[in-house]
Protein backbone atom coordinates (compact mmCIF):
# COMPACT_ATOMS: atom_id res chain seq x y z
CA UNK A 1 0.00 0.00 0.00
CA UNK A 2 2.85 2.35 0.88
CA UNK A 3 4.45 1.61 -2.49
CA UNK A 4 1.24 2.58 -4.31
CA UNK A 5 0.93 5.86 -2.41
CA UNK A 6 4.59 6.72 -3.04
CA UNK A 7 4.27 5.89 -6.76
CA UNK A 8 1.21 8.09 -7.19
CA UNK A 9 2.83 10.94 -5.27
CA UNK A 10 6.00 10.82 -7.35
CA UNK A 11 3.85 11.09 -10.50
CA UNK A 12 1.51 13.79 -9.16
CA UNK A 13 2.31 16.12 -12.06
CA UNK A 14 1.05 13.48 -14.49
CA UNK A 15 -2.04 13.02 -12.34
CA UNK A 16 -2.66 16.75 -12.57
CA UNK A 17 -2.50 16.55 -16.36
CA UNK A 18 -5.00 13.67 -16.37
CA UNK A 19 -7.43 15.65 -14.24
CA UNK A 20 -7.17 18.79 -16.38
CA UNK A 21 -7.61 16.74 -19.56
CA UNK A 22 -10.63 14.97 -18.06
CA UNK A 23 -12.30 18.27 -17.17
CA UNK A 24 -11.50 19.81 -20.55
CA UNK A 25 -12.91 16.84 -22.47
CA UNK A 26 -16.02 16.66 -20.30
CA UNK A 27 -17.03 20.26 -20.95
CA UNK A 28 -15.41 21.04 -24.31
CA UNK A 29 -18.68 21.01 -26.29
CA UNK A 30 -20.86 22.42 -23.54
CA UNK A 31 -22.07 26.02 -23.66
CA UNK A 32 -22.49 26.30 -19.88
CA UNK A 33 -19.31 24.33 -19.13
CA UNK A 34 -18.51 24.04 -15.43
CA UNK A 35 -21.86 25.59 -14.53
CA UNK A 36 -23.41 22.18 -15.13
CA UNK A 37 -21.59 20.92 -12.02
CA UNK A 38 -23.61 23.51 -10.08
CA UNK A 39 -26.91 23.39 -11.95
CA UNK A 40 -27.46 19.64 -11.55
CA UNK A 41 -27.11 19.45 -7.73
CA UNK A 42 -29.10 22.67 -7.29
CA UNK A 43 -31.92 21.22 -9.39
CA UNK A 44 -31.89 18.03 -7.32
CA UNK A 45 -31.92 20.08 -4.11
CA UNK A 46 -34.94 22.04 -5.38
CA UNK A 47 -36.85 18.84 -6.18
CA UNK A 48 -36.17 17.24 -2.79
CA UNK A 49 -36.96 20.47 -0.96
CA UNK A 50 -40.34 20.59 -2.69
CA UNK A 51 -41.13 16.95 -1.86
CA UNK A 52 -39.74 16.60 1.66
CA UNK A 53 -39.63 20.23 2.75
CA UNK A 54 -42.99 21.50 1.52
CA UNK A 55 -45.13 18.39 1.12
CA UNK A 56 -43.81 16.38 4.10
CA UNK A 57 -42.66 19.36 6.20
CA UNK A 58 -39.37 17.77 7.30
CA UNK A 59 -37.86 19.53 10.33
CA UNK A 60 -34.19 19.74 11.34
CA UNK A 61 -33.44 19.05 15.03
CA UNK A 62 -32.46 22.23 16.82
CA UNK A 63 -34.31 24.34 14.28
CA UNK A 64 -32.47 24.94 11.05
CA UNK A 65 -33.09 25.65 7.40
CA UNK A 66 -34.10 22.49 5.56
CA UNK A 67 -33.06 23.93 2.15
CA UNK A 68 -29.55 24.50 3.53
CA UNK A 69 -29.57 20.96 4.93
CA UNK A 70 -30.41 19.53 1.51
CA UNK A 71 -27.89 21.68 -0.38
CA UNK A 72 -25.02 20.68 1.93
CA UNK A 73 -25.87 17.01 1.42
CA UNK A 74 -26.63 17.10 -2.31
CA UNK A 75 -23.38 18.85 -3.27
CA UNK A 76 -21.35 16.24 -1.40
CA UNK A 77 -23.45 13.47 -2.94
CA UNK A 78 -22.90 14.84 -6.46
CA UNK A 79 -19.16 14.37 -5.94
CA UNK A 80 -19.63 10.84 -4.62
CA UNK A 81 -22.13 9.78 -7.29
CA UNK A 82 -20.16 11.11 -10.27
CA UNK A 83 -16.84 9.76 -9.02
CA UNK A 84 -18.23 6.26 -8.43
CA UNK A 85 -20.04 6.01 -11.75
CA UNK A 86 -17.11 7.33 -13.77
CA UNK A 87 -14.49 5.26 -11.96
CA UNK A 88 -16.05 2.04 -13.23
CA UNK A 89 -14.89 2.91 -16.76
CA UNK A 90 -11.65 4.64 -15.72
CA UNK A 91 -9.52 1.81 -17.14
CA UNK A 92 -11.70 0.45 -19.94
CA UNK A 93 -12.25 3.89 -21.50
CA UNK A 94 -8.49 4.62 -21.49
CA UNK A 95 -7.18 1.17 -22.28
CA UNK A 96 -4.58 2.43 -24.77
CA UNK A 97 -3.00 4.77 -22.22
CA UNK A 98 -3.23 2.16 -19.45
CA UNK A 99 -1.38 -0.49 -21.45
CA UNK A 100 1.23 1.64 -23.22
CA UNK A 101 2.34 4.36 -20.78
CA UNK A 102 4.66 3.41 -17.93
CA UNK A 103 3.07 4.99 -14.88
CA UNK A 104 1.05 3.83 -11.86
CA UNK A 105 -2.32 2.60 -13.16
CA UNK A 106 -3.93 3.75 -9.90
CA UNK A 107 -3.79 7.27 -11.26
CA UNK A 108 -6.58 6.65 -13.77
CA UNK A 109 -9.36 5.94 -11.24
CA UNK A 110 -7.89 8.46 -8.80
CA UNK A 111 -7.99 11.05 -11.58
CA UNK A 112 -11.77 10.59 -11.78
CA UNK A 113 -12.10 11.17 -8.05
CA UNK A 114 -9.94 14.29 -8.20
CA UNK A 115 -11.79 15.62 -11.24
CA UNK A 116 -15.14 15.37 -9.48
CA UNK A 117 -13.58 16.87 -6.36
CA UNK A 118 -12.63 19.91 -8.45
CA UNK A 119 -16.30 20.28 -9.35
CA UNK A 120 -17.22 20.05 -5.66
CA UNK A 121 -14.73 22.80 -4.84
CA UNK A 122 -16.29 24.93 -7.60
CA UNK A 123 -19.60 24.62 -5.73
CA UNK A 124 -18.24 25.80 -2.35
CA UNK A 125 -19.12 29.46 -3.08
CA UNK A 126 -22.71 28.31 -3.61
CA UNK A 127 -22.65 26.53 -0.24
CA UNK A 128 -21.24 29.58 1.50
CA UNK A 129 -23.79 31.85 -0.22
CA UNK A 130 -26.62 29.52 0.82
CA UNK A 131 -25.29 29.53 4.39
CA UNK A 132 -25.55 33.32 4.43
CA UNK A 133 -29.01 33.40 2.85
CA UNK A 134 -30.45 30.72 5.14
CA UNK A 135 -28.61 32.01 8.22
CA UNK A 136 -26.66 28.81 8.88
CA UNK A 137 -24.61 28.53 12.07
CA UNK A 138 -20.97 28.87 11.05
CA UNK A 139 -18.80 28.08 14.09
CA UNK A 140 -15.43 26.55 14.88
CA UNK A 141 -17.02 23.19 14.14
CA UNK A 142 -17.38 24.28 10.52
CA UNK A 143 -13.59 24.55 10.27
CA UNK A 144 -13.27 21.02 11.67
CA UNK A 145 -16.25 19.19 10.17
CA UNK A 146 -15.93 20.24 6.52
CA UNK A 147 -12.21 19.42 6.00
CA UNK A 148 -12.64 16.16 7.90
CA UNK A 149 -15.65 15.24 5.76
CA UNK A 150 -13.69 15.98 2.57
CA UNK A 151 -10.65 13.95 3.68
CA UNK A 152 -12.73 10.93 4.68
CA UNK A 153 -14.86 11.09 1.54
CA UNK A 154 -11.81 11.32 -0.69
CA UNK A 155 -10.20 8.33 1.05
CA UNK A 156 -13.41 6.31 0.77
CA UNK A 157 -13.84 7.20 -2.90
CA UNK A 158 -10.21 6.33 -3.61
CA UNK A 159 -10.66 2.84 -2.21
CA UNK A 160 -13.98 2.24 -3.97
CA UNK A 161 -12.79 3.61 -7.33
CA UNK A 162 -9.66 1.47 -7.33
CA UNK A 163 -11.70 -1.64 -6.60
CA UNK A 164 -14.48 -0.90 -9.11
CA UNK A 165 -12.20 0.16 -11.96
CA UNK A 166 -10.29 -3.12 -11.80
CA UNK A 167 -13.39 -5.26 -11.21
CA UNK A 168 -15.17 -3.74 -14.23
CA UNK A 169 -12.39 -4.86 -16.56
CA UNK A 170 -12.77 -8.43 -15.36
CA UNK A 171 -16.58 -8.40 -15.25
CA UNK A 172 -18.47 -5.76 -17.26
CA UNK A 173 -21.70 -6.37 -15.33
CA UNK A 174 -20.13 -4.47 -12.43
CA UNK A 175 -20.89 -1.16 -14.14
CA UNK A 176 -24.63 -1.86 -14.27
CA UNK A 177 -24.67 -3.18 -10.72
CA UNK A 178 -22.95 -0.03 -9.46
CA UNK A 179 -25.59 2.24 -10.99
CA UNK A 180 -28.27 0.34 -9.10
CA UNK A 181 -26.31 0.13 -5.86
CA UNK A 182 -25.53 3.86 -5.85
CA UNK A 183 -29.25 4.63 -5.95
CA UNK A 184 -29.70 2.51 -2.84
CA UNK A 185 -26.82 4.27 -1.10
CA UNK A 186 -28.44 7.65 -1.69
CA UNK A 187 -31.42 6.75 0.48
CA UNK A 188 -29.35 4.68 2.91
CA UNK A 189 -27.41 7.74 4.11
CA UNK A 190 -28.67 10.91 5.87
CA UNK A 191 -28.48 13.18 2.84
CA UNK A 192 -32.02 14.51 2.51
CA UNK A 193 -33.25 13.52 5.98
CA UNK A 194 -31.67 14.03 9.43
CA UNK A 195 -30.01 11.08 11.15
CA UNK A 196 -32.31 11.54 14.13
CA UNK A 197 -35.14 10.12 11.99
CA UNK A 198 -33.33 6.79 12.00
CA UNK A 199 -32.48 6.83 15.71
CA UNK A 200 -36.04 7.76 16.68
CA UNK A 201 -37.74 5.29 14.36
CA UNK A 202 -40.04 2.84 16.18
CA UNK A 203 -40.33 0.48 13.20
CA UNK A 204 -36.64 -0.13 12.52
CA UNK A 205 -35.19 -3.00 14.61
CA UNK A 206 -32.05 -2.34 16.63
CA UNK A 207 -29.91 -4.57 14.44
CA UNK A 208 -30.91 -2.51 11.39
CA UNK A 209 -29.91 0.70 13.15
CA UNK A 210 -26.52 -0.76 14.08
CA UNK A 211 -26.01 -1.91 10.50
CA UNK A 212 -27.03 1.54 9.25
CA UNK A 213 -24.44 3.46 11.29
CA UNK A 214 -21.72 0.99 10.21
CA UNK A 215 -21.90 2.55 6.74
CA UNK A 216 -19.00 5.06 6.48
CA UNK A 217 -21.18 7.33 4.33
CA UNK A 218 -23.46 7.99 7.31
CA UNK A 219 -20.71 9.63 9.34
CA UNK A 220 -19.28 11.42 6.32
CA UNK A 221 -22.57 13.08 5.41
CA UNK A 222 -23.18 13.92 9.05
CA UNK A 223 -19.91 15.83 8.96
CA UNK A 224 -20.98 17.63 5.79
CA UNK A 225 -24.18 18.70 7.55
CA UNK A 226 -22.36 19.52 10.79
CA UNK A 227 -20.31 22.15 8.95
CA UNK A 228 -23.49 24.26 8.83
CA UNK A 229 -25.55 22.65 11.61
CA UNK A 230 -23.38 22.20 14.75
CA UNK A 231 -26.04 20.02 16.41
CA UNK A 232 -25.56 17.42 13.65
CA UNK A 233 -21.91 16.78 14.59
CA UNK A 234 -21.51 12.97 14.81
CA UNK A 235 -20.86 11.24 18.11
CA UNK A 236 -17.43 9.83 18.84
CA UNK A 237 -18.84 6.33 18.34
CA UNK A 238 -20.20 7.17 14.90
CA UNK A 239 -16.98 8.99 14.00
CA UNK A 240 -14.94 5.93 15.01
CA UNK A 241 -17.13 3.69 12.82
CA UNK A 242 -16.67 6.11 9.92
CA UNK A 243 -12.88 6.35 10.18
CA UNK A 244 -12.48 2.58 10.64
CA UNK A 245 -14.80 1.77 7.73
CA UNK A 246 -13.08 4.27 5.46
CA UNK A 247 -9.62 2.89 6.23
CA UNK A 248 -10.81 -0.67 5.63
CA UNK A 249 -12.30 0.25 2.24
CA UNK A 250 -9.20 2.22 1.22
CA UNK A 251 -6.83 -0.58 2.21
CA UNK A 252 -8.95 -3.21 0.47
CA UNK A 253 -9.15 -1.08 -2.68
CA UNK A 254 -5.39 -0.54 -2.90
CA UNK A 255 -4.48 -4.16 -2.18
CA UNK A 256 -7.08 -5.67 -4.52
CA UNK A 257 -6.12 -3.27 -7.31
CA UNK A 258 -2.48 -4.32 -7.02
CA UNK A 259 -3.46 -7.99 -7.04
CA UNK A 260 -5.76 -7.66 -10.04
CA UNK A 261 -3.44 -5.39 -12.04
CA UNK A 262 -1.66 -8.18 -14.02
CA UNK A 263 -5.01 -9.75 -14.98
CA UNK A 264 -6.42 -6.33 -15.87
CA UNK A 265 -3.54 -5.59 -18.22
CA UNK A 266 -4.00 -8.94 -19.95
CA UNK A 267 -7.73 -8.35 -20.35
CA UNK A 268 -7.25 -4.84 -21.76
Amino acid sequence: MGHSVAAVWSNRSVLSVLVRRDLAVKYQQSVLGYLWSLIEPLTMALIYWFIFGLLFDTQIPGGGSYPMFIISGIFAWAWFNSAINESTSALTSQSLLVTTINMPREMFPLGKVLGRFAEYVAGLPILIGAAVVFDAQITWRTLVALPLAVILQFALLAGISLLLSAATVMLRDVERFVRLFVRILFYAAPIIYPLSKVYESQTLPEWAKRLYVADPLVGIFQLHHAAWFPDEFPSLRLLAFTVAGTLIVLTAGVLLFRRLEPSVLKEL
